[in-house]
């Protein structure tokens, strides 16, 4: 795998995409409703008002990480288990954008700290998924890597999922560290540095994205989330702080993008959940903890559209779906997702 330097790269496209999926299900009642704005002031007081916000966003998919951020990316409600070691069956939009707009690897990125995601960039799709899918970081797969057995002073930095174990797969577009480190034009010992000063691994994720922004400047790049799933533990202010950080993340990755001379001005950045969490009434769940019923709250959320073109400080509460997502970004980035079961969200184009 090789990567071409920043001021070497083709002519990329005109408009660039990154998406940043919230973190592993958060409810309303922990972000948006009146109790729950405490959490995320960033969201509130820095982001929607230059956003396009969309209230009602519904999940209709299976309720599980991995199968509903597939879903995300295929604009496809995906049907597999949750905790198999395979691609999505639809094509992806990082495929989408490849082929239709003829872009090399580097320029479509998903990062995602969890390892069970190491399939997400590229489908099994024959018509799409023949090395046009997007490279993949996997943050603490990459520091378990370097720091081999001495590993017991990052545990609660490397357990991959509160619900199961951990699935590491192999992928052929997955990123070794040392090439990565490289890329950056950083040493191994800089990213365990960086590791050991953060007390997720999201901080991390957000850390190589910014690295890989400022390297590449890739017109696709896909940020997964995923310390709010400590909410499996069962502990609520582990929750409301992993929704705290995630709400500072955000707007972090905004203000890279405004300080940035190859995002800013044309760069659309869109914020959502993958899902809600079960509602404290309904006897069939555990309240925050987990997301097993699919009642409204664990099915609904919302979602923050923002970049050139898109109107500021402007709501939308008509009930939009999860897989509305791909045909849009499709749209920005001027592909066809001809498979995708969605439908583009006329309100951000």
């Amino acid at each position: 795998m090789g990567f071409t330097p920043l001021r070497a790269m083709a002519q990329s496209p005109a408009q660039k995409v990154v998406v940043v999926t919230f973190g592993g299900g958060a409810r309303d009642e922990e972000t948006f409703a009146v109790e729950g704005q405490q959490y995320i002031p960033h969201l509130l007081n820095d982001l929607i008002p230059q956003a396009t916000f969309f209230t009602q966003v519904v999940n209709r998919g299976i309720l599980g990480h991995y199968v509903a951020t597939a879903s995300l990316a295929t604009g496809t409600y995906e049907t597999f288990d949750n905790f198999a070691p395979v691609a999505p069956e639809s094509p992806t939009i990082f495929e989408y954008f490849r082929r239709d707009q003829h872009r090399p690897a580097h320029d479509a990125w998903v990062i995602a700290p969890s390892n069970g995601f190491n399939r997400i960039g590229q489908s099994d799709n024959r018509l799409y998924g023949n090395g046009l899918g997007a490279y993949v970081v996997l943050p603490k797969q990459l520091l378990s890597n370097a720091l081999g057995h001495g590993t017991s002073d990052y545990e609660s930095l490397l357990r991959d999922n509160y619900e199961s174990p951990v699935q590491s797969p192999y992928s052929s577009n997955q990123v070794d560290l040392h090439e990565l480190a490289n890329l950056m034009q950083l040493s191994v010992a800089e990213f365990i540095t960086h590791a050991r000063t953060v007390s997720s691994p999201d901080e991390l994720s957000v850390y190589i994205a910014h690295q890989v922004m400022k390297q590449l400047a890739p017109s696709l790049l896909w940020i997964t989330l995923h310390d709010i799933d400590i909410a499996h533990s069962g502990a609520f202010s582990l929750y409301t702080d992993g929704i705290r950080r995630t709400d500072r993340l955000c707007a972090e990755l905004w203000n890279s993008i405004q300080s940035n001379p190859e995002y800013k001005g044309k760069t659309s950045m869109f914020i959502l959940p993958d899902f809600g969490r079960d509602a404290d009434s309904d006897p069939g769940g555990n309240g925050f903890q987990h997301h097993r019923t699919g009642d409204p709250l664990s099915r609904t959320t919302w979602m923050i559209a923002m970049g050139p073109g898109i109107r500021e400080n402007f709501t939308v509460n008509r009930m939009v779906e999860s897989v509305d997502l791909v045909p849009t970004l499709a749209a920005v980035l001027k592909c066809n997702a001809r498979f995708s079961s969605g439908k583009p969200l006329q309100e951000v184009l």
